[in-house]
């Protein structure tokens, strides 16, 4: 068994659609994998039809943007294995996505007010007819330097930091209703990369609401972050994933599988698995 348990598509911001993912995954002997587009579950009766052709066992899976208002800090959380009809879900992240659609749209706008080229229906044109713009969908047209490039890094900050023309960012989820309904929809709620948004305290307060696992294996997480994950998850009795955060050339070069679930507890559980 070999599970990816973190991966985007264009249903978001990753850069291939869900069979060019699912080709990469059989490549890479992957049997499992789960889809975690931010915010949304459209792309999971896709994936779950696609998983079957490519012999893949997909398990449905959202991230969502929460936030920690206690400490004024972002935080992810993972949900897998939800009902289908995902209830609580759609209604609690549909108008996070309206949002973030709406003001994608303005920081394009005020990218064009600089002089550069960005027209809207280009910017409309690089997502599937009803999805939702993102910030790297304007930076591929804008350039064509690569993610992890100087030159990328470079405009990406003098546009979307430090005060730049298209700085700001929209109003996330409370993390405590994010976990909600993930159990309400009937799944398995995990917060994502700890190390790299520094969410360790939180993690005490989410366990007595319901969480259920830790993302252990990312690729921003050092050996000091695995046993921090180790620890929280025996004292808390979580469960362990990981996943390769994977969004093609919309991310950091990073192969489907390289970073994966080590523990099965989830899997186990899964009624797809």
């Amino acid at each position: 068994m070999k599970a990816d348990l973190h991966v985007h598509s264009r249903y978001s911001d990753g850069a291939d659609t869900v069979r060019e993912v699912l080709e990469r995954a059989a490549d890479a002997g992957i049997t499992h994998i789960s889809f975690v587009d931010h915010d949304t579950t459209d792309g999971v009766e896709e994936a779950l039809a696609l998983g079957e052709e490519y012999g893949v066992t997909v398990i449905p899976g959202i991230e969502i943007s929460a936030y920690d208002f206690k400490r004024n800090r972002k935080v992810h959380v993972l949900g897998y294995d939800y009902r289908p009809d995902a209830q609580h879900l759609r209604a609690l992240c549909r108008p996070l996505l309206e949002r973030r659609h709406r003001h994608t749209l303005e920081q394009a706008r005020k990218i064009r007010e600089t002089g550069l080229s960005l027209d809207e229906e280009q910017v409309l044109a690089m997502v599937p007819e009803g999805g939702i713009v993102y910030k790297q969908h304007l930076m591929d047209l804008l350039t064509v330097q690569p993610f992890e490039s100087a030159d990328y890094r470079q405009l990406y900050r003098a546009l979307f930091k430090d005060g730049g023309p298209a700085s700001g960012d929209i109003r996330y989820i409370d993390v405590f209703d994010a976990v909600r309904a993930i159990k309400a929809d009937g799944g398995f709620a995990v917060i994502a990369h700890p190390g790299q948004l520094d969410s360790y305290e939180l993690i005490p307060e989410l366990a007595a609401a319901g969480l259920d696992g830790i993302e252990r294996h990312h690729p921003d997480h050092t050996a000091e972050d695995h046993d921090r994950v180790d620890r929280l998850a025996l004292d808390y009795d979580l469960f362990t994933t990981g996943g390769s955060d994977y969004h093609g050339r919309y991310g950091e070069p990073v192969a489907i599988g390289e970073f994966t679930s080590p523990d099965n507890a989830l899997l186990m559980s899964c009624k797809y698995s």
